[in-house]
């Protein structure tokens, strides 16, 4: 295990990662949709909250652990779905999987991921999530549940925000595709990455995992492309997820909620858990960021007494932020980015460094508010003023 005692914050992974990692899949990850106004805006309405310390209170004896869907873990937070992950690193959702199981929190496995269902099930011992995209082929869909379902998934993540592809500039610029373009300005780039590439040298998972050998026709890297171009239903609505629900059978989380309309429904699907997300700000560019929507979702759950959990998801790169996040009614947060920068920096080990840093500044941070316990923390901890504004008053 390498000391990574220096890495003391998520942006020191990012600045390793960005040196490290090939630069078409560095800025997939570290880019946002058209002008990428609500990807920034994720992490600076986070910054526009304040804290109220408070001092001469007892501070022993603090406790992060609470619970998601009633899994137990050892803070709120699950590590988020995300494609093209073992292009972070090789072999990347086993290592990541690996980190977040013996830290103790969730795993979530993308329908776009590189190693598939039964990679990662094979290499961890504690169930994880699976994050369904629906496709328009129905008997591919319902093999990926069955899969899931036979690798003990513990929860499904229907995500309900990429009926149609966002515009991502930096990845046509790099020529991002499945398979990724081999340019001279790509080539050029790869020969300065040399890690990277001997650790992909060295293992056979090179492209999607749960698509290729699976989907009908889909063989091999040719075929994948013009598969994954028309496969994502534009079609996808609200009918569709009792059905997916009654395929399932299990817990359910629904991904990508942005307005208080859509929470209700969500809560009346009978889903166990909404997250409020903009898909990283690389959907709709000039969306509302997902700390300045959570409050109404939140009030408009509460209005519907419904036991629904609410997570937030976009933004988050500290601990401070999971504890604001927290404070203003979720339950749980997801980390993205946070988690593939220590990925593309250092493998599991950065994975788990990214977790061991957000502990640390949630568990300090609540603590110079007052608080010991994290189920205790109501937004009295914030300083009044700073945070009512990101309320947009829609509900």
């Amino acid at each position: 295990m390498k000391d990574l005692t220096k890495i003391t914050e998520i942006e020191d992974l990012r600045r390793v990662a960005e040196r490290k990692v090939p630069r078409m899949f560095y800025d997939y990850v570290d880019s946002g949709s058209w002008t990428e106004t609500t990807y920034r805006n994720n992490e600076t309405d986070f910054d526009r909250i304040k804290l109220r310390q408070r001092v001469l209170v007892d501070m022993d004896n603090r406790s992060l652990a609470t619970s998601m869907i009633g899994e137990p873990v050892k803070m709120p937070v699950a590590i988020a779905p995300t494609g093209f992950t073992g292009m972070m690193w090789a072999d990347g959702e086993i290592h990541a999987a690996r980190a977040a199981e013996k830290f103790g929190v969730p795993f979530s496995l993308s329908t776009m991921s590189i190693c598939s269902i039964e990679d990662v099930a094979t290499h961890t011992s504690k169930p994880f999530w699976f994050q369904l995209y629906v496709m328009r082929d129905q008997d591919f869909m319902a093999n990926l549940i069955r899969r899931a379902k036979e690798a003990n998934c513990s929860a499904l993540i229907l995500t309900a925000d990429l009926q149609v592809l966002g515009q991502r500039h930096k990845d046509i610029k790099n020529g991002l595709s499945a398979p990724p373009k081999p340019t001279l300005s790509n080539m050029i780039n790869l020969m300065t990455k040399p890690q990277w590439c001997m650790n992909m040298l060295g293992t056979k998972r090179r492209t999607f995992g749960n698509i290729v050998g699976h989907a009908q026709n889909v063989e091999d890297l040719s075929s994948l492309s013009a598969w994954t171009a028309e496969q994502f239903d534009p079609r996808l609505s609200w009918d569709d997820v009792a059905r997916i629900k009654d395929m399932w059978g299990g817990k359910l989380i629904i991904k990508g909620i942005m307005e208080p309309e859509d929470a209700i429904m969500a809560a009346r699907s009978g889903a166990d858990a909404l997250v409020v997300s903009n898909h990283g700000g690389r959907q709709l560019d000039g969306a509302l960021s997902s700390i300045s929507a959570l409050s109404d979702i939140v009030q408009a759950v509460q209005a519907e007494n419904s036991d629904i959990e609410v997570w937030l998801d976009s933004g988050v790169r500290s601990g401070q932020d999971v504890l604001k996040a927290i404070a203003l009614g979720a339950k749980g947060t997801m980390i993205g980015r946070a988690f593939l920068y220590g990925l593309g920096a250092y493998g599991e080990d950065g994975v788990r460094r990214a977790l061991e840093i957000i502990y640390k500044e949630c568990d300090i941070s609540m603590a110079f508010c007052g608080h010991t316990d994290i189920n205790t923390v109501t937004d009295n901890i914030l300083v009044k003023g700073t945070y009512e504004n990101l309320k947009v008053g829609r509900f």
